[in-house]
């Protein structure tokens, strides 16, 4: 850490220990830092091949009103989309409100009565339960509108399990999916390597079985996204890795042409389908965002080692482990108490732009079964590409620690963070 950069976090109340504690663990960092810069590359050269290659200009980011029939942004936007997921279509929309979203247009655009989903990563995310039906049944979920549902463990090792996955088939089976970030669960993120060994195993017990992922936090972090190795369709948030901290909202479902179509009937209406929804004169910073994503996602994922590093020569249990291949933005470690979850979140909300003063607290949120605290001072709220932090407040007491517009500010997070705990002497440094 340079002289001036250290005197400058002293005077903001940051004690010396802390400051040495992250400048030591930065160091052994270092060589990762470097491999992980030329997927940066890699991503921020193919994302500007394809504003070049679709012709990209000013006239794309105008408004347009009504139904949105013709609009030329959005068109090229999701001709992009297409164009960096190797797929034959694309719906990116700010009328889809978050990823649970994107994912319940894929699932529920697909899957018809007496069909079968397979989830092969274990349990959900916790918001899609309800969707799936697993909770709070009789409010539309799949499960009430007749389709079966199964899911696949991990292996120990946190691996997926082909030989399960097999198993599981059955002549009604129709979709199986993979969620490739952690979500709450003590696992390492699926790499797009075990994807595609994942995909073709489904494919060759039946090649008509739709392979999905659920993408979300995964964008950007190889050189190859999911639907390039065998997968049919992909959904996700624009507000986390692909808005790049700029859309203001929206999602994303790329993949093959035909569902894509039957997506976007459940998106709009049949008949319908993509040709109307108005984007609201968000196309310019869709767009903007998109493009500077790789930059961004890579000061997340770069935040996300060191707080691993930090966290691991402080004795704590870590997901992933400093070096491991990373496959999401998350970082995942094992606090142990309530308290410390509840400090470590209080550090990282003192440490955003917006909202610093602000304290938060664990509450039963909408979707979830446990009560959750959420940090995040962010300038699009819920933009978990910016600095924020979560955990449900259930044993074993894991907080998961995302984003960062910059790897500076994703660093200062895990300054505040370890600041708080050591305040609270919940720590010894």
């Amino acid at each position: 850490m340079q002289k001036n950069t250290y005197s400058l976090l002293q005077s903001m109340n940051i004690s010396s220990k802390v400051l040495d504690a992250i400048d030591s663990a930065e160091k052994e960092v270092s060589g990762i830092f470097e491999e992980l810069d030329d997927i940066m590359a890699f991503n921020q050269y193919k994302v500007l091949n394809a504003f070049q290659k679709h012709r990209i200009s000013d006239m794309h980011f105008q408004w347009h009103t009504g139904y949105g029939y013709d609009d030329p942004g959005r068109e090229a936007l999701e001709k992009v989309y297409a164009e960096l997921f190797h797929t034959e279509a694309a719906l990116v929309r700010p009328i889809i409100v978050n990823g649970t979203h994107a994912l319940t247009l894929t699932l529920t655009g697909i899957l018809r009565p007496g069909d079968q989903l397979i989830y092969c990563t274990g349990k959900p995310y916790d918001t899609l339960e309800e969707v799936i039906g697993l909770r709070e049944q009789g409010r539309g979920s799949l499960m009430e509108f007749g389709v079966s549902y199964d899911q696949v463990e991990l292996l120990a090792d946190g691996s997926i399990d082909l030989a399960a996955v097999k198993a599981a088939i059955t002549p009604a089976t129709r979709v199986m999916t993979v969620q490739r970030a952690t979500g709450y669960g003590w696992r390492k993120a699926i790499t797009i390597d075990e994807i595609e060994t994942w995909a073709a195993c489904v494919h060759s017990v039946n090649p008509d079985i739709i392979c999905m992922v659920d993408n979300c936090y995964g964008e950007f972090l190889d050189t190859k996204e999911p639907t390039e190795v065998g997968v049919d369709v992909v959904a996700g948030s624009l507000i986390k890795n692909p808005g790049g901290g700029l859309a203001l909202t929206g999602g994303y479902i790329a993949g093959r042409a035909d569902l894509v179509e039957r997506i976007s009937y459940r998106m709009t209406s049949p008949g319908i389908g993509g040709e109307c929804g108005l984007t609201f004169g968000q196309t310019r910073t869709m767009f903007q965002g998109l493009f500077i994503a790789p930059k961004t996602v890579n000061g997340a994922v770069k935040g996300a080692i060191l707080c691993a590093k930090v966290f691991e020569r402080l004795g704590f249990d870590v997901l992933p482990k400093a070096q491991d291949k990373r496959s999401d933005i998350i970082e995942a470690v094992k606090l142990g108490s309530p308290e410390a979850v509840v400090a470590f979140c209080e550090g990282i909300q003192a440490a955003a732009p917006v909202d610093s003063h602000v304290t938060p607290v664990p509450w039963d949120m909408p979707g979830y079964g446990d009560p959750v605290i959420m940090a995040a001072g962010a300038f699009v709220q819920g933009s978990s590409i910016e600095l924020s932090a979560d955990a449900p407040i259930r044993p074993p007491y894991v907080v998961y620690f995302q984003g960062g517009l910059t790897y500076e500010h994703s660093k200062f997070g895990v300054i505040k963070a370890l600041q708080a705990l050591y305040d609270k002497k919940l720590i010894a440094l």
